[in-house]
């Protein structure tokens, strides 16, 4: 099981990523764009996910995946339950959420430095 905190690691870890409280829910942002936000119990991440895969995640794992509010459904974004992963699952649902998000030149960097 993975933690709020383990989500701070992770995302304020990838480059340009900043932290925000926005209504008493802590969020990622790189640039002006949410990658991922967790709920205000912290028991319930959400994040960039891509919207043509959603439902098949969702199908294949409901006890891990949701989908998000009525307003939020026309974005690219998903919910997952934090109870339900382990920390490779939320190193690579994050860092695909950032990759959606951040600029493709900070992409490229980061995948550069990385290799």
């Amino acid at each position: 099981m993975v933690t709020a905190d383990d989500v701070r690691e992770i995302a304020t870890g990838l480059p340009g990523t900043t932290e925000r409280l926005v209504q008493d829910q802590v969020r990622f942002n790189v640039g002006r764009f949410v990658h991922v936000a967790l709920s205000r119990d912290e028991q319930t991440m959400g994040c960039a996910f891509p919207r043509e895969e959603r439902d098949a995640a969702i199908a294949a794992e409901p006890h891990k995946f949701t989908l998000p509010g009525v307003g939020d459904r026309r974005h690219r974004w998903i919910h997952v339950h934090l109870a339900t992963i382990d920390e490779r699952e939320l190193t690579e649902l994050v860092t695909d959420a950032w990759r959606m998000c951040a600029p493709r030149t900070v992409v490229r960097a980061h995948d550069a430095e990385q290799a």
